[in-house]
């Protein structure tokens, strides 16, 4: 029995016990930290399949990406604009006119007055009919007008007088309004200003080069000419119209409403600017060494202080006596183009941007169409302005969205201006339709070889776009250039310097401007009562309000 008491049963129960309960409490943790793991692993294996979800959609727009990249450095490369308009349409309409009365109105030119030469046509010897072959008769008489240039070149001699002072004893040639130059001796055999002009408007003015435009003098018209004949022809022309190409500057200058842009050109090989200056009768351009406000000043003065119409490059509000106009089209572009790249949660706020660009063009038209008062006019710009602020005040997680945000808080003042002065443009496409075609030529150029060149350059621009604004013959312009002997000829594109008023848009309504515009720095200027403080600060008296 003495090993009985040694044992001790119940201490041995009662040490199992304890041990038993302590198991079943690590079992109960080793369960709970189970089941805390299964949930882990069940967070994570759903974090992953979104991670793998991101991946595809990132693997996705990095394709897209790499397309779009691929896209546009073909595009880059190539030496003239792309004509296409990428994937055709399933099933496109069928080009043309529509048949029968869907054609619409038919159009015809008119008969000449006056016909110079008479050609009466032989009738035919017999039925073409190859079974028939009879006599036939005349029973009606048909006229047709053609209209046909006379391809002829002829020789002029002038015999000029050559004379000498009886007093200082100048020596003192005569002079024919046909001539284009006193020069005698060697240089006596000479182009005239009808084949000058013409070589001149076809480089300058159409863009071909100096090879092609003697191409076409040679090959249409028989004259012998070379590249630098038209070289020397058109940097004669330009220094002739030097006067009048720096008087176009002073009438800019004056002009109440202007467009500014500038781009990319070549001078010597090396990177200047053409910057181009769009009046409503007036365009000025001219080639500078650099892109600050040093050389837009150079143009039309540092005080300039009438209303500037571009596309929100910053050196452009140094102007600060100017009210300016914040080209919309740029920015309902640049919305456009970011929201196709853009997811679709990110894509919401530059489409919202865009709508309310658009609105306001809508309101713009409504107006012009007499649909909307100027008091609804400006209401309703009011509401928009609210709503776009309401759009800025939002903070984004995309970077595109931020800088987007950033820039139109800048441009805020001046993205309406067109709405509170009905007339003044919306964009600065003006000036854009300009330069198209001098990007075109510096595709055909790459830009001028001399600074004499780019002189000349400007200068004929200037004037070749100018009569073009104002419906003039530019070839007028060249000839009479060419024939002038004065030094400092003005041709009659230059407007006079005494505008009392000026018309701002002659397609809108009647609004007349009699003041200057001033930015909206100018603080302590008075404004009209019925002009909220948002947009720019305005003095001016509107003989339609």
């Amino acid at each position: 029995m003495a090993w009985l008491k040694a044992l001790n049963p119940a201490g041995i129960i009662e040490e199992l016990k304890h041990k038993l309960a302590w198991l079943q409490e690590q079992w109960r943790g080793t369960r709970s930290e189970n089941e805390q793991l299964r949930r882990e692993n069940e967070q994570l294996r759903q974090q992953r399949e979104q991670l793998e979800q991101e991946r595809d959609r990132l693997r996705q727009d990095n394709e897209k990406l790499k397309r779009q990249l691929e896209q546009a450095l073909r595009a880059n490369k190539r030496q003239a604009a792309p004509f296409s308009r990428g994937k055709r349409k399933e099933n496109p309409r069928r080009p043309g006119r529509k048949s029968g009365a869907a054609y619409g109105r038919h159009h015809r030119k008119r008969i000449p007055e006056q016909v110079d030469e008479v050609i009466t046509v032989s009738p035919p010897a017999h039925c073409p009919n190859p079974n028939c072959g009879g006599a036939l008769e005349v029973e009606d008489m048909q006229s047709q007008y053609q209209q046909e240039i006379v391809r002829q070149t002829i020789w002029r001699r002038f015999d000029i007088p050559i004379c000498r002072c009886t007093v200082c004893h100048q020596r003192v040639p005569g002079r024919h309004p046909l001539q284009t130059s006193n020069a005698l001796g060697a240089a006596a055999v000479q182009l005239g200003p009808e084949a000058l002009a013409m070589g001149v408007n076809l480089n300058k003015g159409l863009g071909l080069p100096h090879a092609d435009v003697a191409a076409v003098l040679q090959h249409g018209y028989g004259l012998q000419v070379s590249r630098s004949t038209i070289c020397r022809a058109v940097e004669r022309v330009a220094r002739r119209g030097e006067a009048t190409w720096k008087a176009l500057r002073e009438a800019a200058r004056r002009s109440l409403v202007n467009g500014i842009d500038e781009t990319g050109w070549r001078v010597e090989a090396q990177l200047r600017w053409l910057w181009a200056v769009v009046s409503e009768t007036v365009t000025f351009c001219d080639i500078l060494p650099g892109r600050s406000f040093e050389q837009a000043a150079s143009l039309l003065g540092k005080d300039y202080d009438g209303w500037l119409t571009h596309d929100g490059w910053a050196v452009y509000y140094k102007f600060l006596q100017a009210a300016h106009q914040s080209c919309v089209g740029h920015l309902i572009r640049r919305c456009r183009d970011m929201a196709e790249v853009a997811r679709p949660a990110a894509a919401r706020f530059p489409l919202q941007v865009k709508a309310l660009l658009e609105e306001g063009l809508r309101l713009r038209d409504r107006y012009q169409e007499a649909k909307l008062s100027l008091h609804g006019l400006w209401t309703a710009t009011g509401r928009l302005e609210v709503k776009l602020d309401r759009l800025l005040a939002r903070s984004h997680r995309d970077s595109a969205n931020r800088r987007l945000a950033k820039h139109l808080r800048h441009e805020r003042p001046y993205l309406f201006t067109f709405l509170y002065c009905p007339g003044l443009d919306a964009t600065n496409n003006v000036v854009e339709r300009m330069l198209r075609f001098l990007v075109v030529v510096r595709k055909n150029w790459g830009g001028n070889r001399t600074e004499r060149g780019a002189r000349a350059q400007a200068v004929l621009t200037s004037i070749l776009a100018t009569a073009k604004q104002q419906s003039k013959n530019p070839m007028d312009l060249l000839v009479e250039l060419l024939c002038s002997s004065e030094k400092e000829k003005l041709l009659n594109i230059v407007p006079p310097a005494q505008v009392p008023k000026v018309v701002m848009q002659s397609s809108a309504p009647a609004l007349e401007v009699s003041a200057k515009m001033h930015s909206p720095a100018h603080a302590d200027i008075p404004m009209l009562p019925e002009l909220p403080s948002s947009p720019p600060v305005i003095r001016s008296i509107f003989s339609s309000a």
